[in-house]
Parts: C-alpha cells; sequence; structure tokens
C-alpha cells in the first residue's frame, strides 16, 4: 500500500514565506512555554540566565565578552532543550527500559553537562580577572 501523500507533498510542508516563518515562531514559541512548564531544569537553567544577563550587562568588559557570557547561558537552553526532545521521543517509544534507550538518554544529559560545563569555564575565565583586580 501507498503512502497518502508523497515526501514532497506532506501537508505540514505546504506554507511558504512569511506564513511559514509565522507558524515556525508560533511553534518554538509552544515550545519554550512547554519547557518552562514541564521541564524543571530548563526552568532552573532560565534562571540562571535571568539572574546573570544583568550582571554580564554591568561588567566592565567589552560588548563581546559580554555578548560570550549572555550566549553560553543560551546555548545550555538550546542544548537542554534538545535534550528534552530525546527524552520526548524515547517516552513516546516506549517506557519500557532498554539499553539504547538509557543510552540516548544519557547522551543528552552529558550534552547539557558538557554545555554548563563551558558556560562556567567562560565566566570563570572572564570575571575572576575582574573580581582578583578590584579585591
Amino acid at each position: 500500500m501507498s503512502a497518502p501523500y508523497h515526501i514532497d507533498q506532506n501537508p505540514h510542508k505546504g506554507n511558504r514565506g512569511l506564513t511559514r516563518a509565522w507558524h515556525a515562531a508560533k511553534n518554538s514559541w509552544c515550545g519554550i512555554v512547554y519547557a518552562f512548564k514541564e521541564e524543571s531544569a530548563f526552568r532552573q537553567e532560565l534562571t540562571l540566565l535571568v539572574l546573570l544577563t544583568p550582571l554580564a550587562l554591568l561588567m566592565p568588559i567589552s560588548p563581546l565578552e559580554k555578548a560570550i557570557l549572555i550566549s553560553s547561558l543560551v546555548m545550555v537552553l538550546v542544548v537542554e532543550l534538545l535534550n528534552s526532545s530525546v527524552e520526548a521521543a524515547i517516552d513516546r517509544i516506549s517506557f519500557e527500559h532498554h539499553d539504547l534507550s538509557k543510552r540516548a538518554k544519557d547522551f543528552g544529559s552529558a550534552a547539557v553537562m558538557l554545555a554548563l560545563f563551558i558556560s562556567a569555564l567562560l565566566w570563570a575565565t572572564i570575571s575572576l580577572p575582574i573580581v582578583i583586580q578590584s579585591s
């Protein structure tokens, strides 16, 4: 039996131009709202972003360094969203324990940990000299 539509006729891919961008933006916003409501790790990492962004903006550092600090925190949120996506897809397939499911979830968790490590390293590298200099 053939598929109900050809891959080029995917009913979810019919929008073009500004309509596509509008629908993509709505879907992205829904994803952020859902992550905020359902994922405690996302809320914790978003709290870090909200608390540390003003600090980065107030520090006596270059605009590039400010962008690096803030971007590193946004990167953590991006990786957390990807990790949550993997977990949701695995859970949709089955809640049954499987070594490959565990491996996929552990990979996602490791990615978040590495993103947090990179962010902490950047914050320490850029802000510690300022703290030491002001002491």
